[in-house]
């Protein structure tokens, strides 16, 4: 009997034994599980912060896209208008000048509802311009004398009405450099690089002007906000209609002119011409470098040259530059302040020769500018990196998020996966061969592929 006993005892001491052993694994697996659903729950939430993440670069990546496609579009734009601007500039050389139309008094004021103040666009120095339609075409309606000159950056005449000395000319979409350079109405400024094409825009018209047959023409009252801007920014000069004819009897060295009464506007007019009363294509010369200096500055011309001096020789240059035109060039922009500096000098004798010094230099200061332009635009045309496959190093036709959460084209990471199990970014091995169409990017890659067309 107690052999019996005994033996029994052993038996559920061993059972009792096996429970508990079994009861330990047990416990251990379900540990094992909670870890599990732990981690896949950490993984969960990663995978989440990651597709926000994508979504946000994605989002942002499709605004960038959105602004190449617009700076290529522009670039081109450009292009285009270069190109008229020298068949413009060949046809007022070679061909005959384009008269004028004449319109009746009678459709003037119809077209500016008998001259509204709803229609009031402006003031220049010798008159109210007022907006209208004439023969299907915008215009700008100007009281004042006439003019017969023609080139590619000084406001076209459309037409006029001499018995009232009432003029049309052009309509000019994005208003005075003035407005521009000060961003009123919080218009977009304008990039470094349009600046120097304008300077030199200007430059050319009052080179014409000043080599005018039979007698130059001085303008008197150059400044911003007598410098217009059409759509394409393509600058162009107004009031010439009241430029000084001066008679071409005078010295071959410079032509001067007595006037009788002061024309010009403060801070722009010859500090000779108010001394002597001697007007001469140099005073235009003078109110070109505070033109010059604006650009540059897009501050109020009053005591400019002062500062922009200053600021040249101490090296400060580019902290008075408007920071809004973009990276400026710092040598070449110093090279455009001296300029713009030497044009300003108080005496006529100390002024450089317009067409001999400043438009070449403007002109190489353009290509210079326009070089940067393309080469800015050319950069801008490369896809974003988040288009690009990690391991194709081109840009998705397919991309999809492998389970290590970064993007792939669909046939290299399929071709990755069949013969490597660790992720190509990370080197750590893959949880799962899973794919997930990236449908977000593919539309952003879609999109900007056609803004390339």
């Amino acid at each position: 009997m107690y052999a019996i006993a005994q033996s029994e005892t052993i038996d559920a001491s061993r059972k009792v034994n096996d429970l508990q052993r079994q009861r330990l694994e047990e416990t251990i697996k379900l540990k094992e599980i909670n870890v599990k659903e732990v981690e896949a729950k950490e993984m969960a939430i990663q995978e989440k912060v990651k597709y926000e993440a994508v979504k946000r670069e994605v989002e942002y990546v499709k605004e960038c896209a959105e602004r190449e496609a617009a700076q290529k579009k522009d670039a081109e734009i450009n292009a285009f208008r270069e190109a008229k601007e020298k068949e413009k500039l060949e046809n007022v050389l070679l061909g005959p000048l384009q008269q004028y139309q004449k319109f009746e008094w009678e459709e003037i004021v119809s077209a500016t509802s008998s001259f509204s103040d709803n229609l009031k666009i402006g003031m220049g120095g010798y008159g109210i311009v007022y907006k209208c339609s004439l023969h299907h075409t915008i215009a700008a309606v100007k009281l004042e004398i006439l003019s017969n000159i023609h080139h590619p950056h000084l406001l076209i005449l459309l037409g006029a009405c001499p018995d009232h000395g009432c003029l049309v000319y052009e309509y000019m979409e994005n208003g005075s450099l003035e407005d521009r350079l000060l961003r009123k109405n919080n218009t977009p400024p304008i990039p470094w690089f349009d600046r120097y094409r304008i300077a030199w825009e200007i430059a050319s018209a009052l080179v014409f002007l000043h080599n005018s047959k039979p007698q130059p023409i001085i303008h008197r009252d150059l400044k911003p906000a007598n410098i217009l801007l059409d759509h394409n920014f393509v600058s162009k000069i107004g009031d010439v209609g009241l430029s000084k004819m001066l008679n071409s009897e005078s010295s071959a060295i410079s032509t001067l002119s007595k006037d009788t009464g002061p024309v010009g506007t403060l801070c722009y007019i010859d500090p000779e011409y108010q001394r002597t009363g001697l007007i001469s294509q140099s005073s235009d010369v003078y109110a070109f470098g505070m033109v010059i200096l604006q650009l540059l500055t897009a501050k109020p011309a009053i005591a400019l040259a002062h500062t922009v001096e200053l600021a040249v020789e101490d090296g400060h240059l580019a902290d008075l530059l408007d920071i809004e035109a973009g990276q400026w060039p710092i040598e070449e922009t110093k090279e455009l302040a001296v300029l713009g500096l030497k044009c300003a000098e108080l005496r006529r004798r100390d002024r450089p020769d317009l067409r001999d010094h400043v438009l070449p230099e403007l002109q190489r200061l353009k290509e210079f500018a326009d070089r940067a332009r393309d080469m800015a635009s050319n950069a801008q045309l490369a896809p974003p990196n988040l288009f690009m496959c990690p391991i194709l190093k081109d840009v998705m036709e397919d991309p999809c998020v492998a389970a290590d959460g970064y993007t792939y084209d669909r046939k290299a990471i399929e071709i990755w996966l069949k013969e490597d199990d660790k992720s190509p970014m990370t080197n750590l091995p893959l949880p799962d061969k899973s794919l997930i169409p990236n449908y977000t990017l593919l539309s952003a890659i879609m999109e900007w592929k056609s803004g390339k067309q």
